[in-house]
Parts: structure tokens; sequence; C-alpha cells
């Protein structure tokens, strides 16, 4: 990288962590370091709430989602509108009521600490897991721009956000998340210019949409009734529903960052903001991929986007066949350039025969491009099967890296550093304030329990980076988040509806039915039964719901449950 970018990117995180930890170098009380100090207004809220969700896993994978497939995995936030009308309606008028620290502290009030414990545990070891991809995703980048060992480059990027997240808790976490959705914004409009700029020596950006909406890279919405099929209306509508009922309501990363807020309406008014924002957000970065997609066509491709794993194919006995396929994947970036400008000449001239001829010689192209990288993926696992193979979160940053100019790749790599940081940060906050208030003895004084967070967030940092030494990529990232989420929130949103609308069922009951829903998606996601993942987040809190009614009404009655207050 050029010095100029290295300036931007230490420069820009310099400034970010150096200001949060001058910003609240005084916070000494459970109050500022466990809830962010309860005085953010709503526009505060509602960035920090969308910058929590946007972690560098978003700018890494959603454009290779939309690369890849098209724009359709907007779908899976088409339910988060109607989640935030529930949640604001019922979740956060309660929290406040309750004066709660944390979601499952709510819980324990409601039910008792057998169900306060289960839901704090399935949190904490769901957000633990979910903290080392939000770790791995940043180290990346970095090892690919320095050459550092990937594992390295985790403990760096770790280490740091546990000394910047530790020094002030969730005010720190609530005050730099500002400066980084700046950061994010800025980036994130830069990128989508430049690709548009750069096709404008080819197509404009109508004609580029035209070739994409008939290559299949446009179509947002799926009407299918599958139920293997991640991405449909339906799954985004239902499951996607109940996923960011249950991530928004009650995964205490989020719902420390309302808490934060200065009362009930300045946090309920963070909340529309993120509904109003998100899946425009969310459809502009796709756009980025699908738009990053039409460069392609009329600029080389590498046959693997992992050049590291390229390299290290040429060092082995394979290295002939690698050059081999890199020879006929050359040949054919050739075909598919030249049948893209003849599809862009056709449409111009008006001559829809030609169109049909270089399209379809075109989607022919296309399909043989496939076929070469399959063909190195199938290489790359006989000759390095220690190797990672799945390359599809090297895209975007493979474009940034090779074709944006000087300056520019300092502000994206900070784009997707700041946007790394802000989730960390508010996952270690999030998991040391729960384990401090909802799973340790209570601490004797005020001092004591800020004492216990900051080495809960220590501990907790150390965990995510053990799990992010063993991460390897899935299907990509982006998916790995949410299969991981989906395999837990459910079971706790289960419980969270019961405590709030079914008053007559108590601990007992929805502590055995938790522990039995959660028991059966597991059992569900390692079976061979072909399910999408998002449905999880609908069959568990059913289980958990009819389950708990029915233990209740066949288990000895025990205390009256706590009333809520209304």
């Amino acid at each position: 990288m050029h010095i100029l970018d290295w300036t931007i990117l230490l420069g820009t995180l310099g400034f970010i962590v150096g200001y949060g930890v001058w910003k609240t170098r005084s916070t000494t009380t459970s109050e500022g370091y466990l809830r962010g100090g309860s005085d953010a207004r709503w526009w505060g809220v509602g960035l920090s709430v969308m910058a929590t969700q946007a972690s560098a896993v978003t700018f890494l994978s959603t454009p290779g989602q939309g690369f890849l497939d098209g724009m359709g995995f907007v779908q899976f936030y088409f339910g988060l509108p109607l989640a935030m009308v529930v949640i604001n309606l019922v979740f956060i008028p309660l929290y406040y009521k309750w004066k709660v620290f944390t979601a499952y502290e709510f819980i324990g009030k409601r039910f008792d600490g057998r169900a306060r414990l289960l839901t704090a545990g399935l949190f904490l070891v769901q957000r633990s897991m979910a903290a080392g991809i939000t770790i791995y995703a940043p180290s990346i980048i970095l090892s690919k721009v320095l050459g550092w060992p990937l594992a390295w480059t985790c403990l760096f990027i770790g280490v740091l956000v546990i000394i910047y997240t530790t020094s002030g808790g969730a005010r720190a976490v609530g005050v730099t998340q500002k400066q980084q959705m700046a950061v994010i914004f800025a980036g994130m409009v830069m990128a989508f210019g430049l690709v548009v700029y750069y096709l404008g020596d080819v197509m404009d950006f109508g004609e580029s949409m035209d070739l994409a909406g008939s290559l299949g890279k446009l179509q947002v919405v799926d009407l299918s009734f599958d139920p293997s099929n991640k991405y449909t209306l339906w799954s985004g509508l239902i499951g996607g529903f109940f996923l960011q009922l249950s991530y928004f309501g009650t995964d205490q990363s989020q719902v420390q960052r309302y808490l934060g807020g200065k009362n009930v309406k300045q946090a309920k008014m963070g909340l529309w903001m993120n509904a109003v924002l998100k899946i425009p957000m969310q459809f502009f970065i796709l756009l980025t991929g699908v738009l990053v997609f039409m460069f392609y066509l009329v600029n080389p491709t590498p046959v693997h986007w992992n050049a590291a794993n390229v390299v290290a194919l040429e060092e082995t006995t394979a290295a002939a066949r690698m050059h081999e396929l890199e020879t006929r994947h050359d040949a054919n970036n050739e075909r598919i350039r030249s049948n893209t400008v003849a599809w862009v000449d056709a449409r111009r001239a008006a001559d829809p025969e030609a169109m049909n001829k270089a399209h379809a010689d075109l989607e022919q192209a296309l399909a043989q491009d496939k076929v070469l990288r399959q063909e190195t993926t199938t290489l790359l696992k006989d000759e390095l099967p220690d190797r990672e193979a799945n390359d599809k979160d090297y895209i975007f940053i493979s474009f940034i890296m090779d074709h944006l100019p000087i300056g520019v790749i300092g502000l994206l790599l900070a784009m997707i550093f700041s946007a790394g940081m802000s989730s960390t940060s508010a996952e270690l906050s999030a998991l040391a304030t729960t384990s401090v208030v909802d799973v340790l003895p209570k601490q004797s004084t005020d001092t004591r329990q800020v004492r216990a967070s900051k080495w809960a967030t220590v501990v907790f940092g150390i965990l995510a980076l053990c799990f992010a030494a063993v991460f390897s990529l899935f299907e990509n990232l982006i998916q790995a988040v949410n299969i991981l989420g989906s395999l837990f929130y459910g079971t706790i949103l289960g419980i969270f509806l019961v405590a709030f609308f079914i008053k007559h069922v108590q601990g007992t009951a929805v502590f055995i039915a938790a522990l039995i829903a959660q028991a059966a998606i597991f059992i569900l996601h390692f079976s061979d039964v072909e399910v999408a993942f998002l449905w999880y987040n609908l069959i568990a809190p059913a289980i958990t719901i009819v389950l708990a009614v029915l233990l209740q009404a066949v288990l000895p009655p025990g205390k009256p449950p706590v009333p809520i207050p209304r």
C-alpha cells in the first residue's frame, strides 16, 4: 500500500480509538460503564444500533453475495421493520419500566434464576463465537495487505479491540460508533461512485443494470415457498422477522445500545431510524457487489480470488496444471469481455438479434468461468487440503486493492476496520455486562462491579480470539453469522415471548421447554433434513411457547408469577 493509504487508515483508526479513550476516561460508575450513561439522543441510538449490526463481515461478504447471487439476499431483512414495531411497542417500554441493565435481568425478575441463567448462557455462547467471526473478518484484510499469518493478524486486531473496549465500556462503544458510522457511509458512497465511474468506459449505469437484470442479478423477490431455499420473500418476512425480533429485542449487544437512550422516546426513535435505513443500506451494499460483477465482465479476473492460495499452488507439483487453468481462464476472460461489449454495442444499435446472440454467448462464457473456478477449487483441495478453498469473501477486497486509487484504498480499509471495531467492541461490552450482571455473584460496590466488568471484557476478548483462531470460511462469512444466530436466537426469543404474553406460565415450565427447543434445533441443523436456517427462528420459539403452556398445565403450581407492569 502507498504511504498515503497507511496514513489515512492508521490516522482514522487512531483518532477513533484515541477519542473514545479520552472521551470516556472518567467513566467509573456501573451506570456509565454497563449502560453507557443513559443520555444518548435518538440519532446516537440509531447510529449505535446500526454500527453494532454492520460488522466488517457486512462489507466483506455482502458485496461478494451480490457479486455471486445478486440482490436476493436483501429479502433476509424484510422482516426487520415489522420486528422494530413489536420491539418499540412491547420490549422497550418494559425494559425501561423494570430499570434493567440487561435483557436477561428482566427474565430473572419475570421467572426465576434458572431461566435467567439459561437465557444469558445461550447468549454468551452464541455471541462469543460471533465475536470470533467479527475479529476473523477484518483479519483477512490485514493479512492480505501485510502478508502476515492470519492467526497473528487475528491476535493483533483482537488485542487492539480489547484495550479499546476495556477502557470505557458501553460508553466508549457508543461514543466511538458515531465516528465509525461516518467513515462507513463515506466509504460506501466512494466505492459505489468509483465502480460506476470505471464502468462508464464501456457502458453507462442504465446499460449495466439492464445487462445485470438479464443475467439474473437484480431479482430482489423470490415468491417460491421452498423451505430449503435460504432467501425468499416468505423466509425473509417470517423467519427474518423472528430472527430480527430476537436479535434486536433480546441480544444484549443491541439491547445495551438502546438502554443507553435518554428515555423511552429517544430509544424508540433510534430503532425507527434503523427500521427506515437498514434495508436501503443493505440494498446499496448488494448493488455495489452487482456493479463489481459488471466491472469484472469487462476487466480480467483471477481464476481464484485468494491470491495466496494461487501462489501456494504454483509451488507444488500441480504448478503446470495451475498454469493451464490460468491460461484457459485468461482466454475465457477475453470471451466474456468481447461478448459484453458486443451486447452493449447491439443494444445501442437497437439490434435485438445481435443482442440475443451476444447474451447467449456471454452466458456460455460465464458458465465456463464457473467450471474453471470449480476445477481450481478441486485442485486446491487435493494438493493443499489444509488451506481454505472458499474464496468468496476475497472478491470485494481484491477489487479494492487491485483497482481503486491511492487514498481511497486507505479510506475503504478504514471503513471495514471501523465496522469490525464497532461490532466487536459492542459484543465484548455486552458479554462482559451479561456475565457480571446475570451470571457472577453480585459485587459489593459499584467500583468492584466496574472492575469485574473490565476483567470480563478481557476474558471474553481472549475467548473470541480462540474462536477466531479455529474459524474457517463458511459458504461466506455473512451467512456464517446468520446461521450462528439462528441456532440460538429462536430459543431465546421463545423465552421472552412467553415472559411478555403468557402471564400464567412459570419458570420451571419455560426452562424445560427452552432446553427441549434448543436440542430440537441442534438435531434439525445437524441432520440431513433440508430446512433453511431462517426457519429455525420460527421453529424454536414455537416449540418453546407450546411446550411451556403444556408443561405448565401438568406441573405442580409454584409461586405466582411476577406481574408485568404496563
